[in-house]
């Protein structure tokens, strides 16, 4: 009766999927639940405003008496008062940094208090603003000795703010996270102040950055151990702290033109990241030099005074477009963004050529090669982080797409480049002298540029006149406008196949007639398709150097299916490609032996018959513990479409899939073997076992198998488990997967092949058959094949071999060295001199 119960217990549910704002809703309740448990950073946030309050300190900041009696800077160091690193905490410099620095709490105090406990906290946070803002200070001091300049403008300054022991304890808050999140808060903590001090460049600046470093020393020092070697990442993070990387080269520049006073060494230029309105100063010197230059500067100012002072921010807002399109490793993108960044380099050497001998005489040879180093340092790492990062964005997006967005963006170029030329000329009396058609074409890069390029382009005609001044607003704003629209929704557009066309023609064929356990593997990118001439057989393959390696068995109409292996066989011959099909069943063998072929067990599929299963008697001890254990922990399992998950969910899921790859120390393996990517297909279900704090312990993902287009079984794929979660994850979603499946009337579930591994038939092997079986020997410390499949002797499956065939026996080298690349196609050769030393070990 117990058993019955607990059984019945375990079938999983479906929870409704959430849409709106109800999803936000949901994100944020753990935020919410963790300030209950936050007393610190509460307690912190109240003092804030309520001494800015009770001082008249929220709007402006503090006044300049009262700031130099609780500010820190070295004026007030250096008259002795040594409790300004401590009282420095309670002020914050005016409204927006209140707002600011109360979000910083919210989100970094309460996790630390989480992970950390309060004790430890509020020690990191008074540790790292003490010593962040000494260290800082000392920083600037010494810069000042060494004639920095952009450290002697700052002498002055008093810093107020909780941020530098906020950061401080972010950086020390990393090291207690998941690797997914200690890499991504790692690289957002120190890029945030580096950025703010190498643009913004004030005292502040610097001792927030100072305070990244005592964290991330103090977070080292807690761990009370060697600091490990760098873990991998996963193709899919690499994509998103590449992205995070460009984001901060964009919002830098443009949060320090927020700042009238910003000073860091890298603003030199800021101006050509976001354009300024021209000060007086400006405008007065400009009308001093010519009346073509007066009649420029106004120019430039009647341009902010329309709607085309968008125009301004062009750069940083392209640079996020593109980062967008870099996340969803869109290799497009990639090619933008290296173009953009060439251009950019070409555009900043061009000014240094132009006005080399202006800088040269302003502050000498020295003062030039400092400009050049900082200018062209941040566009020059970007550069190259593209291209080491390079084959991680392989993402395509469909051809009709790229067609469509080649078509709007170069229409609309046509359109505004042809309003400009074809109406200016018409009203070519509306320029400042008289214009002709060929000054027109050559003022086609100032429409195009934001405003302060002017300078780098003297010879555009000046608009006074209505018309020929609506073109100069708008034909720029509008072409950006339209163009970064278009990218933006190319971008938010889902990847897709190799060649889609034929997969959503496979897919069709594969869920009417049906395949093998193996055959939803085909449906995945990668993959080209050849059809039979009547078009009721398929084969997926892709082809490595000149083998043709084939997924799974044909699938189709029955009989065509055992024709297409000849038929595919001639295809592959055409072209001087070597056919193998891999993982395929022994009905595929048959056809093959009928060919002549050679065929070998590669691996041995496990299928669990659903429709008389009961997990009763001895043989089912070890799956009724892990559902008792479940039961009795809370833990329940959930079925889910990965793209209409929760937050919460799917941010976990990604987090324990970066972890197993970390762990690993090798990429993850592709091929037969599915990934994140894989997930996001809603014919795939995703079962997930959650606690009641909605803690993710583990996940398997389940293919479908058809007959008559309708699924009649599923095939396990994708198994993830948290390292510090329920021990016994993976049996209890694998049992409660078995339950649900049999609930819904399914005939069987696979839990799919285990590569070089095999049971015992009583069959001699062959000499090749002994190599392989040694192979899966040798390999069993690094992926655990033979492990899999003795662990899923525990659901007493049925035992199927999978084969590959093969024509030529002479080929044998090339397939095996295509099977590698197949499996591990960005194994690099740091990864692979590690797997060396692991298999010698």
């Amino acid at each position: 009766m117990t058993e019955t119960i607990t059984a019945a217990a375990s079938v999983p549910i479906t929870p409704r999927p959430e849409r709106g704002w109800h999803r936000w809703l949901r994100a944020l309740a753990p935020l919410t639940a963790q300030l209950r448990a936050a007393p610190l950073t509460l307690t912190l946030i109240a003092a804030l405003w309520t001494i800015g309050g009770v001082t008249r300190s929220i709007g402006q900041g503090p006044s300049q008496q009262l700031l130099e009696q609780v500010g820190v800077g070295l004026s007030s160091l250096d008259a002795g008062r040594w409790w300004t690193p401590v009282s420095s905490l309670l002020w914050c410099s005016g409204i927006g940094s209140y707002v600011a620095t109360t979000l910083l709490l919210l989100v970094i105090g309460t996790a630390a208090e989480q992970r950390l406990g309060t004790r430890l906290s509020a020690v990191v946070l008074l540790a790292g603003q003490v010593l962040g803002t000494l260290l800082g200070t000392g920083v600037v001091r010494l810069g000042i000795a060494a004639d920095l300049g952009w450290t002697q403008e700052i002498q002055d300054q008093i810093s107020i703010g909780p941020a530098v022991g906020g950061f401080a304890l972010a950086a020390v808050l990393s090291f207690r996270l998941t690797v997914l999140w200690r890499r991504r808060l790692r690289l957002l903590v120190v890029l945030v102040p580096l950025v703010m001090m190498l643009y913004i460049g004030h005292l502040q600046s610097v001792q927030r950055m100072a305070g990244v470093l005592v964290g991330l020393a103090v977070g080292a020092l807690l761990q009370r151990r060697r600091p490990a070697r760098p873990h991998p990442v996963s193709h899919t993070e690499t994509r998103v702290l590449v992205a995070l990387c460009l984001v901060a080269t964009a919002l830098g520049p443009l949060v320090a033109s927020l700042y009238h006073d910003a000073n860091g060494p890298f603003n030199t230029l800021g101006d050509l990241y976001f354009s300024h309105v021209p000060s007086a100063d400006e405008i007065a010197l400009a009308c001093d030099d010519s009346v073509q230059s007066c009649a420029r500067v106004h120019s430039v100012v009647r341009f902010f005074d329309s709607p085309g002072r968008l125009m301004a921010a062009l750069v940083p807002v392209l640079l996020l477009v593109l980062a967008e399109g870099l996340r969803r490793g869109l290799r497009i993108a990639w090619w933008i963004t290296a173009v953009t960044e060439l251009l950019w380099i070409g555009v900043l050497c061009w000014l240094l050529v132009l006005n080399y001998h202006d800088f040269a005489t302003s502050g000498g040879v020295s003062y030039l090669y400092e400009l050049i180093g900082e200018s062209l340092l941040l566009p020059v790492l970007m550069l190259v982080l593209l291209l080491v990062s390079r084959r991680r964005f392989d993402q395509r997006l469909r051809r009709r797409d790229t067609r469509r967005l080649a078509a709007v963006i170069g229409g609309t170029l046509l359109l505004a480049c042809g309003a400009y030329v074809g109406i200016g000329w018409l009203v070519r009396d509306q320029y400042e002298p008289a214009t002709t058609l060929a000054r027109l074409f050559a003022g086609l890069p100032s429409e195009l540029l934001p405003p302060a390029y002017s300078d780098l382009l003297p010879g555009y005609p000046i608009a006074v006149g209505g018309t020929a001044q609506a073109l100069e607003i708008y034909c720029g704003v509008v072409f950006w406008a339209v163009t970064l629209v278009a990218l933006l929704l190319a971008f938010r557009r889902p990847v897709v196949h190799v060649d889609a066309e034929a997969a959503a023609r496979a897919r069709t064929l594969l869920t009417r007639y049906g395949g093998s356990t193996l055959s939803f593997i085909s449906t995945w990118d990668g993959n080209h398709y050849w059809f039979d001439e009547a078009g009721e057989a398929a084969v997926p393959y892709r082809v490595i150097a000149t083998v043709a390696l084939t997924t799974g068995d044909p699938f189709g109409e029955p009989a065509a299916r055992q024709r297409a292996v000849g038929g595919f066989a001639r295809y592959c011959d055409e072209r001087g490609w070597t056919p193998c099909f891999y993982s395929v069943t022994p009905a595929t063998r048959s056809a093959a032996d009928a060919l002549g072929w050679r065929s070998l067990q590669v691996a041995e599929d496990t299928v669990v018959p659903l429709p008389d299963l009961a997990f009763t008697g001895k043989k089912w001890q070890d799956i009724r513990t892990s559902l008792n254990k479940a039961a009795k922990q809370g833990i329940t399992a959930e079925w889910w479409s990965y793209p209409d998950a929760p937050i919460a969910i799917k941010d976990q899921i990604r987090s324990i899939s970066e972890e197993w790859v970390s762990d690993k120390g090798l990429p993850e393996m592709g091929f037969t073997l599915g990934g994140l990517a894989e997930l996001d297909d809603p014919a795939v279900r995703v079962l997930v076992a959650v606690d009641a704090e909605r803690t993710v312990h583990g996940l398997t993902s389940w293919m479908p198998v058809y007959e008559n287009g309708e699924p009649v079984g599923w095939t396990l794929d994708f198994m993830r488990r948290r390292a510090d979660g329920f021990r016994g994850v993976m049996e209890f979603l694998i049992a409660s997967a078995a339950l649900g499946f049999k609930e819904e009337g399914a005939r069987f579930l696979s839990l799919s092949g285990a590569p070089l591994a095999r049971s015992d038939r009583g069959e001699p092997p062959t000499a090749l058959q002994r190599m392989l079986d040694w192979m899966g020997k040798v390999l069993e410390p690094v992926y655990g094949f033979r492990s899999l499949l003795a662990f899923k002797a525990k659901f007493q499956p049925e035992y199927r071999p999978m084969y590959m065939v093969y024509p030529d026996p002479a080929a044998l080298p090339s397939i095996t060295r295509a099977i590698g690349k197949a499996y591990l196609p960005h194994l690099t050769p740091a990864q692979g001199v590690r797997l060396m030393r692991k298999l010698s070990s």
